[in-house]
């Protein structure tokens, strides 16, 4: 692959609390623990702990999740390590798309174990385990539903219902049938798992395993125990609220667009075909959408035998994750990293460390059949990220024979007209709104020549106007990013070593979007 790289903010793809925050904007600083910087983790390292008996609780959770799959040995170390105090963890999560979804997911992970492995190098004294997280208590089936491949959008259609890493990925079965080739990743994961967190464990660790990723599904009564103490208190004095609106406005107040919106109570009550919010109404606890109603008392009761019921919403599950693993960093795409930035508070006030927010990798692949496209139309890489028609307009120009811009012929008429009102003045100054009407009537003139001369330039140039517009829409599809549309199996089906030359070209300190060119 031949790597460019374009400064993010060239791209007018992200947000600016996004770009500030990388850009280290001192109105952010008070948001956040510490930059993401290599040479942050020194300190990071020795601030951050866990206990012998919360290490040991998620030893056991893994080893156990990971019972009927065939692991690497690096895997294994990795579990087993976790148990010691000198092992931390860099953590990358995501919801269970089918078929892994957009491609950014594997950037995440990739992002997340280069990052290891660079800490590793800086730090020998020290183990560093790459750590993704099952968004399997999320509910909203819809997301995670569908994928596209060579241009077709496949769908999973199912009745189930609730959390969905306790689905039965059967139902899938049909969607293996329709796909073009056969993926043995994915024919092994969704034909013999019984869930689709068990099915998403499996094909990770067959693309990942022998990177040492280990892959953990936080849907677990043990780990949840650990977390009962917060929960308590979000259901009784609903801290977690006061704290994200108190920093939600000072964000609002400093231009911030912000993420997310804190609930009085910030759990949902999860059963097996069910997750549905609980509130608190004249004094009972009510789960929405049923007819499970608790009395204060008998709330904390079922909280206390059963944690696995009650699962945190997007307000406290980072917080879930930074209490049970021993994590570093938390790697995230601009959204993810902006709702963070209004969560610190939470994190001061159980006495948690906040992680390190480093940003995914960004890339744009262009394969061999559309890197020749590219050579033909000859544009600077920057220009893909415009919108089409400005891409259009600019190309126009740039290859024009003759110049059909008419600005200086405008500026010479503005000119003309204004001398005219000068003598107009000095004879008879009622004429000065007819002079004025007949300039624009003019300048109107002017535009639509140059208008005329434009669109004659695009038909001269229309054969490569239309190459241009297909490669526009080949790699940025629908107008938006490649990584957020396409699926990996698009480079990865033509190109088993697909992931492994992401590991090579990708550098996780390097916050630029990269653009792997296979031409």
């Amino acid at each position: 692959m031949i790597l460019e790289k374009l400064p993010l903010a060239k791209t007018n793809q992200f947000s600016p609390i996004f770009l500030d925050y990388l850009a280290s904007d001192p109105k952010l600083t008070s948001f956040y623990h510490r930059p993401p910087q290599i040479a942050s983790f020194t300190e990071q390292i020795a601030e951050k702990q866990l206990s012998d008996e919360q290490r040991s609780v998620l030893v056991e959770v893994l080893q156990q999740q990971y019972q009927s799959l065939s692991t690497s040995t690096v895997v294994d170390e990795n579990i087993q390590q976790l148990a010691d105090s000198k092992t931390f963890t860099v953590t990358t999560g995501h919801q269970l798309n089918i078929f892994t979804g957009p491609l950014y997911f594997i950037y995440k992970i990739v992002t997340t174990i280069n990052a290891c492995r660079e800490l590793q190098a800086a730090h020998p004294d020290y183990r560093f385990v790459p750590v993704y997280w099952m968004a399997s208590e999320d509910h909203d089936f819809e997301e995670i539903s569908h994928f596209s491949l060579f241009g077709k959008t496949y769908t999973w259609e199912t009745n189930q219902h609730g959390a969905v890493g306790r689905f039965h990925p059967s139902g899938l079965a049909s969607v293996l049938d329709e796909l073009p080739e056969k993926t043995p990743v994915f024919e092994q994961a969704y034909r013999q798992q019984e869930t689709l967190a068990n099915a998403v464990r499996s094909y990770v660790n067959e693309l990942f395993g022998e990177q040492g990723l280990v892959v953990l599904d936080a849907d677990d009564s043990r780990l949840k125990s650990t977390f009962t103490s917060v929960m308590k208190d979000d259901l009784l004095n609903h801290t977690a609220k006061y704290q994200v609106e108190e920093t939600s406005a000072k964000l609002e107040n400093i231009d911030y667009k912000t993420q997310v919106f804190p609930r009085e109570i910030n759990l949902f009550y999860l059963r097996d075909d069910s997750r549905q919010r609980i509130v608190e109404e004249d004094g009972k606890f009510q789960v929405l959408n049923t007819d499970y109603t608790f009395s204060k008392e008998e709330i904390l009761q079922e909280l206390e035998e059963y944690p696995d019921r009650f699962s945190p919403n997007v307000i406290l599950r980072p917080l879930y994750q930074e209490v049970i693993l021993p994590n570093l960093a938390y790697v995230g795409g601009p959204s993810e990293l902006s709702y963070w930035l209004q969560l610190k508070p939470i994190f001061d006030h159980y006495k948690t460390t906040f992680p390190i927010l480093m940003p995914r990798n960004f890339a744009l692949v262009i394969n061999k059949t559309n890197a020749k496209k590219l050579q033909k139309v000859e544009i600077p890489i920057e220009d893909l990220f415009l919108d089409t028609q400005s891409l259009v307009k600019k190309f126009v120009e740039d290859n024009a024979e003759a110049n059909i811009s008419l600005k200086e012929e405008k500026a010479t008429l503005a000119q003309v007209f204004e001398n005219i009102k000068e003598k107009t003045r000095a004879v008879d100054r009622s004429l000065e709104g007819f002079i004025g009407s007949e300039a624009n009537q003019s300048f109107k003139s002017l535009s639509n020549i140059e208008k005329r001369l434009k669109k004659a330039e695009e038909q001269n140039q229309e054969t490569s106007v239309k190459q241009l517009e297909g490669l526009k829409e080949k790699l940025f599809p629908d107008g938006s990013l490649q990584e957020r549309k396409e699926n990996f199996l698009n480079f990865y089906i033509n190109n088993p070593s697909f992931i492994e030359e992401l590991f090579e070209v990708l550098s996780p300190f390097d916050f630029q979007f990269h653009i792997l060119n296979e031409g």
